[in-house]
């Protein structure tokens, strides 16, 4: 038997668990794990004696900031930061100029992906105009998006066009989703009830990150709790499979658990910055360069209990790029500040590092990263799993690597991470998509236009004909 590519001296992280064998792949899949002594004739071999070989990190939340904010950052630029930091599938998100709201502007995002991403890549559309659900539907997309939030003092991150407020259109929504199957994603907030708390704060003449980060959290976290409240229910109601994006307080953690015990079609994601990056210490002294939003001990407590019972089934970034001047009004002017903080780069290395310091499992962090959102956004077998039949998404990580992050290393067009100065102890030395290195040795080596639409397998095998009958 010869394979394209045999990767030695490893411990494989399968579905059943780390083995101590050699990870086979061939055209682009995985073949299979064998014996390191197994006599196998091999194209290609990569030695990964010491380290850990793992399953890609799908990540479906992620925001490239193309069209129409491409100071940030570009789907070539995220796809970059993609590769180096083990992601092999990116879903952006629909907050972009023109927001993605339809087919013709799904059409012209996924143009862009096809010609500039280095990884595999999805995209999330705003669902917010009910005719065109079903036909961005059948174009491949595994999920819809959208925020339940308008902005004060801002325009962005939320545009007009990617918000809905009224519990009616979105139980709307939610019945004309669910007959597609795809995902709903809901950026949780009640706008009424923050009018009332950052409009208090505003009046007593507080814009400061402190002021910012206290208002969204305030009376813990009643703005994300009564929103989730709303969205389980009517997700129960609908039948739609839904996943809430930002979870960040112990009572909406809580209401996700009970949701799922009572059958409920629900996950949901940690970000980067709620275990990362969200102390009082961090508000203090990276003010608006760490908001996102401040989470309280209390809820930081729960979150990581949530992240090791399984409550909380997915890690994806929410990377959100600004620049050092979108961000630095914000120590006077924090609700005129952009807000959200860049973390593709970095979270998967993060996430292991904390496996190093006994704060998580290995298969917790592989579940969470890889496994679970391939299977609960259509791609299960496809994407996540280092099983056979699986593309060849591939990470390779020296868990005993002590190293410091540095805004020097940063491949975002910001220059900046909040994470400049902190030392870690796991470091990603290869990433391969579908067999074929895009990072190695400290280097992106994967090309424009290399990643491929990330689609349910009956979306791919209608691609795949259709391409036959071209």
């Amino acid at each position: 038997m010869s394979i394209d590519l045999r990767i030695t001296g490893g411990t494989v992280v399968t579905p059943s668990g780390p083995v101590a064998g050699d990870l086979l792949v061939h055209d682009g899949k995985v073949a299979g794990v064998v014996a390191r002594d197994v006599a196998l004739v091999a194209e290609r071999t990569i030695d990964a004696t010491g380290r850990l070989v793992l399953p890609g990190m799908v990540d479906v939340h992620v925001h490239t900031r193309e069209p129409g904010y491409e100071h940030k950052d570009d789907i070539l630029t995220t796809s970059r930061q993609a590769a180096a930091g083990g992601v092999t599938t990116m879903f952006g998100m629909p907050n972009l100029k023109p927001p993605t709201v339809d087919v013709e502007t799904l059409t012209d995002v996924f143009e862009r992906y096809t010609s500039s991403s280095i990884v595999d890549w999805n995209h999330n559309p705003a669902p917010t105009k009910f005719d065109e659900i079903v036909p961005m539907a059948e174009m491949g997309i595994n999920a819809f998006k959208i925020y339940m939030v308008v902005d004060t003092g801002r325009d962005y991150p939320h545009p007009s066009g990617t918000g809905i407020h009224d519990h009616g259109h979105l139980l709307e929504i939610m019945d004309r989703i669910a007959p597609t199957g795809k995902r709903f994603i809901v950026h949780p907030h009640d706008q009424k009830l923050m009018d009332y708390i950052e409009g208090a704060v505003l009046a007593s003449g507080d814009n400061t990150p402190e002021g910012y980060a206290s208002a969204y959290a305030a009376r813990e976290g009643v703005i994300w709790d009564t929103a989730i409240d709303v969205v389980l229910r009517l997700a129960e109601a609908s039948g739609c499979p839904v996943h809430i994006a930002h979870i960040q307080t112990r009572r909406s953690i809580e209401a996700v658990r009970r949701a799922k015990a009572n059958g409920v079609d629900v996950t949901c994601e940690v970000n980067h910055w709620a275990p990362f990056l969200s102390t009082w210490e961090d508000v203090q002294t990276l003010g608006p360069y760490a908001l996102s939003y401040w989470v309280p001990d209390e809820n930081r407590l729960a979150i990581w209990e949530g992240m090791r019972d399984g409550t909380i089934d997915v890690a994806s970034s929410d990377h959100a790029p600004h620049t050092r001047e979108e961000k630095e009004i914000g120590w006077t002017q924090m609700w005129s500040a952009h807000t959200g903080t860049p973390g593709i780069q970095y979270y998967y290395e993060l996430m292991l590092d904390a496996v190093n310091r006994g704060e998580l499992d290995l298969d917790r962090v592989v579940e969470m990263v890889a496994e679970v959102p391939a299977e609960k956004f259509g791609l299960a077998g496809v994407k996540g799993t280092l099983e056979v039949g699986a593309d060849a998404d591939i990470v390779i990580a020296d868990m005993a690597h002590q190293w410091t992050i540095t805004d020097d290393d940063v491949l975002s067009k910001i220059g900046w991470t909040p994470y400049n100065g902190r030392t870690i102890s796991a470091r990603i030395e290869r990433t391969l998509v579908r067999g074929h290195d895009v990072y190695a040795d400290g280097v992106v080596v994967g090309e424009p236009g290399f990643g491929k639409l990330a689609a349910a397998p009956a979306a791919r095998s209608a691609e795949l004909a259709a391409t036959e009958g071209t």
